[in-house]
């Protein structure tokens, strides 16, 4: 069921009505869309026959363009072996068909952000395409961005390397149609980013697909992310401090969660998209292919991020052969507003409950589930219903409970709610900890016999 916008909850219209971008996705707003000018990086000496390394030449197309005010810089259909290109604004890469940018495998060709700003500057933090400060860029399609599968044994885990595209302050970005693929490290990472359009963009391999990180003094603003594609190794979308997202009719497929906030989010939409494992990309560390969580949100998680978790709905999904559907956690520092989830429908959900509890002494306020339909594998032990109860890691668990567990919510809604196992189940359906008002209509929990 697709809901009429006169229907929508006002947090999603909100969501809906903060872009800015310029009518026509991928084309530059302003100025530089009406009078822009194209700039064949083949005219500046790019080969484009892939063993060439045609990183001087696409920057000086690059240049120029911005010099000029902008444009489109234009990539005909080869292989464009490079290293870091620093971006600038007003600046559309055009990928003709065929066309691929592939990074180089030289680790000595990156670069991390500039000395001096308050990005931060290290090992971890090194692309291929690098924009700090600048505004109104675009990549579209229909070609390639290829992180070409770099390793590093100095990196994390010993072998992450550079990402495909790291922005830093920057605002008005817009990806379309291209396919982002193979990154060595996230394929999208932006810091301090505002109004960040992706739209039918296919992520393919690498760690995480786009990942957003801000801070509780400065959040970016503005994230719309429709009709993509996703099957990554780790998590296809993750990030903290995002306001006003949008993320709606994509397929996502990942190896790891499908998408993991770790840090405060608010207005925050995810709607009418297709989660799925196991994963077509495996984990690279483990080389396992199983899908974790649908949606995992767990501010605090990883490290410390203090701020609150507010408006948060998640409709219209589908969701097939995860851990859980949904493992939403706060620890100390964090706190939760109001959270709905609304018709939903997952079968073969393996691992654990659905979750939502707090750990600290903030509670969550409000959580709804309406017309949600679970099907959960089972086959818990009567040993398994007595479990202990200890904080979450970074992922779902086993818990004590087969389909629903609850801690710290304030108020909880159920109506018409489905809970079934597709195997018996020693374990109660559903187990609830210091928590407050519950409102139920025509909820069924049923264990197969």
């Amino acid at each position: 069921m697709k809901f009429p916008d006169s229907l929508r909850p006002a947090v999603y219209r909100a969501v809906l009505g903060c872009y800015l971008l310029a009518a026509g996705v991928g084309l530059l707003p302003g100025a530089a869309a009406a009078a822009r000018e194209d700039f064949d990086v083949r005219q500046y000496a790019a080969v484009g026959d892939g063993q060439t390394l045609d990183t001087a030449a696409i920057q000086r197309a690059v240049d120029a363009c911005g010099a000029a005010g902008g444009g489109r810089v234009m990539f005909p259909a080869g292989t464009y072996l490079t290293g870091t290109i620093h971006l600038r604004s007003n600046v559309e890469w055009h990928l003709l068909p065929d066309a691929r940018i592939l990074g180089s495998t030289n680790l000595s060709h990156y670069d991390q952000f500039a000395a001096g700003t308050d990005l931060p500057r290290d090992n971890w933090h090194r692309g291929l395409l690098i924009g700090e400060g600048i505004t109104n860029v675009a990549f579209t399609g229909p070609g390639v961005l290829d992180g070409n599968r770099v390793f590093d044994p100095h990196g994390e885990e010993r072998l992450r390397g550079p990402h495909l595209l790291l922005l830093g302050h920057c605002a008005n970005v817009t990806l379309r149609e291209v396919t982002l693929q193979d990154a060595a490290n996230y394929a999208f990472l932006y810091l301090h980013t505002d109004n960040v359009s992706v739209d039918y963009v296919t992520f393919l391999g690498g760690w995480d697909g786009l990942h957003f990180r801000a801070s509780a003094e400065h959040w970016n603003r503005g994230l719309r992310i429709t009709h993509c594609q996703f099957f990554t190794g780790d998590d296809c979308i993750a990030g903290h401090y995002q306001q006003d997202a949008l993320i709606e009719d994509c397929t996502i497929n990942s190896s790891c969660n499908g998408i993991r906030v770790i840090g405060p989010v608010q207005n925050f939409v995810v709607a009418q998209s297709d989660f799925s494992g196991p994963g077509r990309r495996e984990h690279r560390t483990s080389h396992r292919t199983n899908m974790l969580a649908a949606i995992c949100l767990q501010p605090g998680a990883w490290t410390p991020t203090p701020g609150r978790m507010d408006e948060v709905y998640l409709h219209d999904l589908t969701l097939k052969d995860v851990t859980t559907p949904f493992h939403i956690a706060l620890r100390a520092g964090n706190s939760a507003g109001t959270i709905r989830i609304q018709n939903v429908t997952a079968t073969g959900a393996y691992r654990a409950p659905i979750t939502v509890e707090s750990w600290g002494e903030p509670t969550f306020d409000a959580v709804s589930l309406q017309h949600v339909q679970v099907e959960f594998t089972g086959g818990g032990t009567a040993a398994d219903a007595g479990l202990e109860v200890r904080p979450p890691g970074v992922d779902a668990r086993k818990l004590p409970a087969w389909g629903l567990y609850l801690r710290g919510v304030k108020r909880l809604t159920l109506d018409h709610v489905t809970l079934t196992t597709r195997t018996p189940d020693a374990r109660p359906a559903m187990k609830a900890e210091g928590g407050g008002e519950l409102v139920e209509t025509a909820v069924v929990f049923q264990a197969a016999k």
